[in-house]
């Protein structure tokens, strides 16, 4: 029996059984079909009704005439990731604009959430950040397809014909790489940093761990900030002429 955070424990007891029967139904045998819903799954319930509050907000507050400090926030936010996209991907950026935000603020919250106690990060199981990186993987070649139509396979097998077959190997290696280096490198950053700041927590009650609290924050905006420019650079090269 997996170890449940407080809300897990709770969805499960009053959720479980539905759970595990849409599941079953669906031909997915949980691992515990008991306690079907995972602490990582509970969490992303969590950021999910957070993100949905805070849009609310903003949506509820935009003013031309008269915006608001919560306005001007997302304002600077969302040129700050325009400017970003313009110079990687280039002309037509802002098309990808509400995907990168909206992934950008849902891997943000997912990070922070380990700093409220009785919470963890749900990005520190390895499932969230891989959903994230599949999602990212398919929305690039999506887009690239629609860009360039049956021409995107150009990209795969370079200009050299005769080397076209060992080209097409080492690009599709190389895709699914990426899909493992942003899956690793987000999932290994938040468990090694919730796990030294629990750590610290229990040896030390206040001093020390605020310090690793302050480190915890800034993994967590760093991790956000590769994790979409990644995404960015992957997309311009999805949909450049040049590539």
């Amino acid at each position: 029996m997996p170890e449940q955070l407080w809300l897990t424990e709770f969805l499960n007891h009053y959720f479980g059984a539905v759970t595990t029967a849409l599941l079953q139904h669906l031909g997915i045998q949980p691992e515990y079909p008991a306690v079907p819903i995972s602490n990582a799954f509970a969490m992303e319930l969590v950021v999910v009704f957070l993100l949905l509050v805070f849009f609310l907000a903003v949506r509820s507050r935009l003013s031309a005439e008269n915006p608001g400090p919560l306005q001007h926030t997302v304002e600077m936010v969302e040129e700050f990731v325009a400017q970003q996209a313009k110079e990687v991907v280039g002309p037509h950026s802002e098309r990808y604009l509400p995907y990168a935000i909206s992934l950008g603020l849902f891997i943000l919250l997912c990070n922070l959430l380990g700093l409220v106690p009785g919470f963890e990060s749900p990005t520190a199981s390895p499932t969230v950040p891989l959903g994230c990186a599949l999602t990212t993987f398919l929305y690039y070649h999506f887009h690239g397809i629609r860009v360039h139509r049956w021409n995107y396979y150009k990209q795969f097998i370079g200009p050299v014909w005769p080397l076209a077959p060992l080209m097409f190997l080492i690009e599709v290696i190389s895709h699914f790489a990426r899909l493992l280096s942003l899956t690793v490198r987000l999932y290994a950053n938040m468990f090694a940093g919730d796990l030294i700041t629990m750590a610290f927590f229990s040896l030390v009650p206040v001093v020390v761990p605020v310090m690793f609290l302050g480190m915890h924050l800034g993994v967590a905006l760093m991790q956000t900030y590769i994790f979409v420019m990644l995404t960015l650079v992957y997309l311009g090269m999805a949909v450049s002429e040049e590539h």
